[in-house]
């Protein structure tokens, strides 16, 4: 094991330059999966880290459960700083399990208390809720989710607009974008160097919508006046999880409208490596693979060494 355990502690700085790169330069649907699957390989291979650290730190605790070899001086020799590393990772992990475990309730409470909001409510796709609150959200769900929209909203769009706005509902549903930010969302809680991803999937996901809506709709500048319409005639959103409005929550307004006003981006999946957000993509890539080879080694290894101190002689 050695220093390599600590590796994919650190290694998501590794991932930073295409946080910031990946958004205006690559595809949102691109950009959108390549920094979840980052993020999700780090946030993994961090957190069983902190898992491999704390059985060397919990088997040096008096009273614990585990066998009295695993405290031998083979196992402690495993991790630089046995002591305080192995002892520092069992807070730390708690904090990830109480971090991870809070932000799938509250992505659960906000769930429920919307469809309850709907129930009673015709069944159809698309739900039109009398409410002076001008906001629109994509509900997922069985049968492919539901758009819901207020009557405030729609009163102040014109029509090429609303069909923009459905359209770009509807490819949130379609693309399954509730996925990606509630994988980013757990990912930055389990390691805060992810935070620069899950702030750029959040912008990622919404542009990749509006690209959607642009293709429905076949113009670009109606999605793009729709997107800034919406975005006057809506207040600032109320605490998050609070309310029904909070998952209407946009991307930053004024970037997206100038990227729909600029030609649309080219779907090529692989950058060049020989540009800059062509780097910084291979770059995460290798830091993703040093985080995934530096656990299972971790872990093999740490299996060997336990696994022989629990063998009598």
């Amino acid at each position: 094991m050695g220093v390599f355990v600590l590796l994919p502690l650190v290694l998501p700085l590794s991932a930073w330059p295409v946080a910031r790169l990946a958004a205006p330069r690559l595809h949102p649907r691109t950009a959108t999966r390549l920094l979840t699957s980052v993020a999700v390989v780090m946030a993994g291979c961090s957190t069983l880290c902190l898992a491999l650290l704390m059985v060397v730190g919990t088997a040096q605790l008096p009273g614990n459960p585990l066998p009295d070899g695993w405290s031998d001086p083979e196992v402690r020799a495993a991790v630089p700083h046995d002591g305080v590393a192995g002892r520092a990772a069992i807070p730390a992990l708690g904090a990830v399990a109480v971090a991870c475990g809070r932000t799938l309730l509250a992505h659960r409470r906000v769930i429920r208390r919307a469809r309850r909001a709907l129930a009673g409510l015709p069944g159809t796709t698309v739900v039109v809720l009398p409410d002076p609150e001008p906001y629109a959200y994509a509900l997922p769900g069985a049968r492919g989710g539901r758009i819901v929209v207020t009557t405030a909203l729609l009163s102040g769009l014109a029509p090429a607009e609303r069909r923009a706005l459905f359209a770009h509902e509807r490819a949130h549903l379609a693309a399954r974008h509730h996925r990606h930010l509630l994988a980013v969302h757990l990912a930055a809680r389990a390691n805060p160097f992810l935070r620069p991803l899950r702030s750029a999937v959040l912008y990622t996901a919404e542009r990749w919508a509006d690209e959607d809506a642009a293709r429905a709709v076949g113009d670009r500048r109606v999605v793009a006046r729709a997107i800034g319409r919406a975005a006057l005639l809506s207040a600032p959103a109320p605490a998050p999880a609070r309310t029904l409005a909070a998952l209407a929550a946009t991307g930053p307004v004024p970037r997206r409208v100038a990227a729909l006003l600029a030609p649309a981006p080219a779907a090529r999946d692989r950058p060049s490596l020989f540009t800059g957000v062509g780097a910084a993509v291979w770059g995460a890539a290798a830091g993703a693979v040093a985080s995934a080879m530096s656990s299972a080694n971790s872990a093999v290894t740490l299996f060997l060494i336990l696994r022989a101190a629990a063998t009598p002689l």
